[in-house]
C-alpha cells in the first residue's frame, strides 16, 4: 500500500508543495548494488554508510533519472529539466541561484521516512571557492568538468537495511496540479521503478559480466588499481614540485595567513575498469562512513570519506 493515503495526502498538501509518497517492498533479494546495476543508468547515485567500519548503517540511498540537473562553469549555469528542456544564463553567483532554487521547494514530512528522502546530490568543485572569498586566479583546470553539479531526483530507493526492506519514494510536485494528480503520478512512478525492479533481473546478469561486471581482485588489484604511484601522471611536474609546495604551506602557517592546509594531488592512468566495479571494490576493501557512487554522464565521481 502507498504512504500516506490520499486523503491524508490532501491535509498534508495544505502545509507544502512538495510531499513524499512511498511504498515499502522486501528487500531479500535486492541489495543496494544488484539494484544500481539494474536501475541507475546514467546520471544516478548510491549513497551508503558503515558503522564503525564493521557493519552497514541502516540506509543506503539509490536515485537515478534526475527530473532536474544543475551545472556552473564558474558564473555559466545551465539547466536540464526533464520537461522544460535546456536553459543557460548567466549569474553573478551560482550559490544565489542554487538557494532560489532550494527555497521554492516547501517539503512536508511523512512520517516513516529518514530525514534524507530526496534532494540536490551531486559536488561542488574547489573553485567554486571564489564566490566566498577573494583569491586569486589559479590554473585553468585541466578536467574538462562543471564546477558544480546537483541532480535532483523525483524518485529514491531507500534501503532499509535493519529491517530488510526498501522504500520506493516518490516527491510528488503539487505546482499547478491538483493533490488528486499529483498522487496518482506519484503511485504511477513508484509502479514503474518496481516493475522495472522485478523485470530486469536479466539484465543485470549481463551487465555482471566482464567489464561491466567483473569483480574479480586479479583484474581490479595488483596489475591495476595498486601500481606503483610512478606509473600514474601527476597533477604536480614532480617531487621537487610538490616539495616546494609543501614548504610554501608552512610559510603560511609561520605567517598566520592560514592553520593548516591539505595538498590535493590528482593521479591518472588509463583503464578500461567499469567506475562502478571500482566503488564495488571500494565498500569491499575499504568500507569507510559515508561511501558514494555519482554518475554524471560524461563522469563518475567515486569515493569514501
Amino acid at each position: 500500500m502507498l504512504y500516506p493515503d490520499l486523503e491524508t495526502f490532501k491535509s498534508l498538501s495544505l502545509k507544502g508543495n512538495l510531499i513524499p509518497v512511498y511504498r515499502e517492498i522486501l528487500a531479500d533479494t535486492e541489495t543496494p548494488v544488484s539494484a544500481a546495476l539494474k536501475l541507475g543508468g546514467a546520471p544516478s547515485f548510491l549513497l551508503e554508510s558503515m558503522v564503525g567500519g564493521e557493519k552497514w548503517a541502516r540506509y543506503s540511498f539509490l536515485g537515478s533519472r534526475p527530473s532536474r540537473i544543475i551545472r556552473a562553469w564558474n558564473q555559466e549555469i545551465e539547466i536540464k529539466d526533464s520537461k522544460t528542456g535546456t536553459q543557460r544564463f548567466k549569474a553573478e553567483n551560482p550559490f544565489e541561484f542554487v538557494k532560489r532554487e532550494i527555497a521554492s521547494y516547501r517539503p512536508v514530512d511523512a512520517p516513516g521516512l529518514p530525514r534524507f528522502y530526496g534532494g540536490l546530490v551531486g559536488y561542488i568543485g574547489y573553485d567554486m571557492v571564489r564566490f566566498f572569498e577573494d583569491i586569486p586566479q589559479g590554473r585553468k583546470p585541466a578536467l574538462k568538468l562543471s564546477d558544480l553539479f546537483l541532480m535532483s531526483t523525483d524518485t529514491v530507493m531507500i534501503f532499509d537495511n535493519l529491517k530488510g526492506k526498501i522504500k520506493v519514494v516518490s516527491n510528488a510536485h503539487l505546482n499547478g496540479k491538483s493533490p488528486e494528480e499529483a498522487y496518482r503520478e506519484a503511485a504511477e512512478s513508484i509502479d514503474t521503478i518496481i516493475t522495472n525492479l522485478r523485470k530486469t533481473r536479466s539484465l543485470a546478469k549481463r551487465r555482471s559480466a566482464g567489464k561491466a561486471g567483473d569483480l574479480s581482485f586479479a583484474t581490479i588489484g595488483q596489475s591495476r588499481t595498486y601500481a606503483s604511484l610512478s606509473a600514474y601522471g601527476s597533477s604536480f611536474g614532480g617531487k621537487d614540485e610538490f616539495e616546494q609546495a609543501v614548504l610554501k604551506c608552512k610559510e603560511y602557517i609561520v605567517a598566520g595567513d592560514i592553520i593548516q592546509a591539505v595538498l590535493s594531488q590528482r593521479f591518472e592512468r588509463e583503464s578500461d575498469i567499469e567506475p562502478f566495479n571500482v566503488y564495488r571494490a571500494l565498500r569491499v576493501i575499504n568500507p569507510s562512513p559515508y561511501m558514494y557512487y555519482i554518475n554524471m554522464g560524461g563522469a563518475q565521481l567515486v569515493g569514501r570519506l
